[in-house]
C-alpha cells in the first residue's frame, strides 16, 4: 500500500516539515498560492489567536520544496463559493501558470481552498487540465475516485481516527492511504515529536511504502 500526503499554504513551518520528511525518504505534495508569496516572508494570520503563521518568500519556494511535488491551490486562496465564476477562473488558471513558470514543470494537481467546490468551480478546474482536485472529504478507500475532480482523502493528519483509518485502508485492500494537513498546526516540540513518531510508524510498516499523489493518476 502506498502512503501519500499533501500539505497546504506554503508556510514557514514547511521548512522543518520538509527536512523531517526527507529524513524518512517520504514523498509529499505541497499546495501553493503564488499570489500570496512576496519578496520577504510575510505574516498571514494568527493561528488560534496565538501563533503567527508566516508565508515563505517567493524566492525560497523552489529550494524549500526541492524533491517534492507541487500542486495548485489557486492564486490567492479565495473560496470558490464567495467569488464570481470569472474571478474563480482567473484564480485557477493564473495560479497554475505562475507555479509552472516558477518551478519549470507541469503542475498536475489542485486543492480547493477551504474545501469548497461548487459545480462551476469543479468544471473550471477540470477544464484547466488538472489530473485531480482534492476536497476536504474523507473516504476509505479514496482511490480510484468516482470523479478525480472531487478527490477525498482518508483523513486529516491530526484526526483522532488516524490509525483507525489507516487500519481500515489496509484491511480493505486499498491501493493507498492518503492524509493531508497544515504544518502550522504543529505548535510545540511535543507536536513535532508526535508527528515524527507517526512518520516513523508509517515508515516501519513492511506492507506500506511512500508514494506520490500524482503517481496514482499516471
Amino acid at each position: 500500500m502506498k502512503i501519500v500526503q499533501c500539505w497546504d499554504d506554503g508556510v514557514e513551518d514547511d521548512i522543518r516539515l520538509c527536512e523531517l520528511l526527507r529524513s524518512f525518504g517520504a514523498q509529499a505534495t505541497f499546495n501553493l498560492n503564488t499570489g500570496l508569496h512576496g519578496t520577504d516572508r510575510g505574516s498571514a494570520w494568527l493561528f488560534r489567536g496565538e501563533k503567527e503563521v508566516r508565508k515563505l518568500a517567493k524566492s525560497e519556494l523552489v529550494s524549500v520544496y526541492e524533491g517534492f511535488e507541487i500542486a495548485n491551490h489557486t492564486l490567492t486562496h479565495l473560496s470558490a463559493d464567495k467569488i464570481d465564476p470569472a474571478e474563480w477562473k482567473r484564480e485557477v488558471l493564473e495560479g497554475r501558470a505562475r507555479l509552472e513558470d516558477l518551478f519549470g514543470r507541469r503542475i498536475a494537481g489542485f486543492a480547493y481552498p477551504f474545501g469548497h467546490c461548487p459545480p462551476h468551480a469543479v468544471e473550471t478546474v477540470r477544464e484547466a487540465g488538472h489530473l485531480y482536485a482534492r476536497t476536504c472529504a474523507n473516504a476509505t478507500p479514496w482511490f480510484p475516485p468516482t470523479d478525480p475532480m472531487l478527490l477525498a482523502a482518508d483523513c486529516y493528519f491530526l484526526s483522532p481516527h488516524f490509525w483507525e483509518r489507516y487500519a481500515l485502508a489496509k484491511s480493505s485492500g486499498a491501493p493507498a492511504f492518503y492524509f493531508w494537513g497544515h504544518s502550522y498546526e504543529l505548535c510545540s516540540e511535543d507536536d513535532w515529536k508526535s508527528f515524527e513518531e507517526k512518520l516513523r510508524r508509517l515508515d516501519s510498516d513492511p506492507d506500506a511504502e511512500w508514494g506520490s499523489l500524482s503517481g496514482m493518476f499516471n
